[in-house]
């Protein structure tokens, strides 16, 4: 269940008016998970951290002036704790009067791919990026060469998609080698079987065709240009 708090914010900086949306959105599941986010102008700057019981904010502060005092009127942790109790209240009532009726689920879709350019021997991270899946419960796993790979691991919070739907990062920290094939498998409850991403390192081997051929062009016309010299040293000889 998804309830957005929808205020709008103006501005008019040189006498021109820019209207802004601000939205507050809490997210409750029937297995007792909530989150809750703020949005401006469809952006996330911040999160609700139930456990710590504290705003996290995602933007840096360099992109706007400090969030914390920009939205101070709007982010208020008790406002996020009355949101989280009445979304699950939302969400008991709603079990109950649709008990029978099947749960909407929506499989993953999952990509794989390098942080950064690939070196041979260089410390890089692989990114598996799973998307537009519901409910927000999956489990990711890695391999290296068929072999389990648990440490250098890390996955992030779950992200909620415009459409109701969510997306998760989950990264590997590795140093690529000739011949390692790595794979991410992502299980969730929309597939009947797991979905697994393949990815194999490709290093730009540095080509010796031009200078090999330039090498040997050069000997040749190195040869001519004697062979020429003989022949006009014996034809000079001759004539003496």
């Amino acid at each position: 269940l998804l309830i957005h708090t929808i205020s709008k914010l103006s501005s008019s900086p040189l006498c021109v008016s820019v209207a802004h949306e601000v939205v507050f959105v809490v997210a409750c599941f029937d297995n007792g998970q909530t989150e809750a986010q703020i949005e401006f102008d469809a952006q996330e700057i911040l999160y609700v951290d139930f456990e710590r019981q504290e705003f996290v904010y995602t933007v840096p502060k360099f992109v706007m002036l400090d969030p914390s005092k920009m939205f101070v009127d709007i982010s208020d942790y008790d406002d996020a704790k009355r949101g989280k109790r009445l979304c699950s209240a939302v969400v008991t009532y709603c079990t109950a009067a649709e008990k029978n009726l099947p749960e909407e689920k929506d499989p993953p879709e999952s990509i794989l791919y390098p942080a950064e350019d690939v070196q041979l021997g260089v410390e890089n991270k692989l990114i598996c990026f799973v998307n537009h899946f519901y409910p927000p419960s999956i489990n990711v796993s890695w391999t290296k060469n068929g072999d389990p790979v648990s440490e250098g691991v890390s996955l992030s919070r779950y992200f909620p998609n415009s459409d109701g739907t969510f997306h998760q990062f989950s990264t590997l920290t590795f140093t690529p080698s000739e011949g390692d094939v790595y794979s991410c498998t992502v299980e969730h409850s929309a597939l009947e079987t797991p979905k697994t991403s393949i990815w194999e390192p490709e290093f730009r081997r540095q080509s010796h065709g031009p200078d090999v051929c330039c090498a040997v062009g050069l000997t040749l016309g190195l040869l001519g240009v004697a062979a020429g010299t003989f022949l006009i040293s014996l034809h000079f000889c001759s004539q003496m």
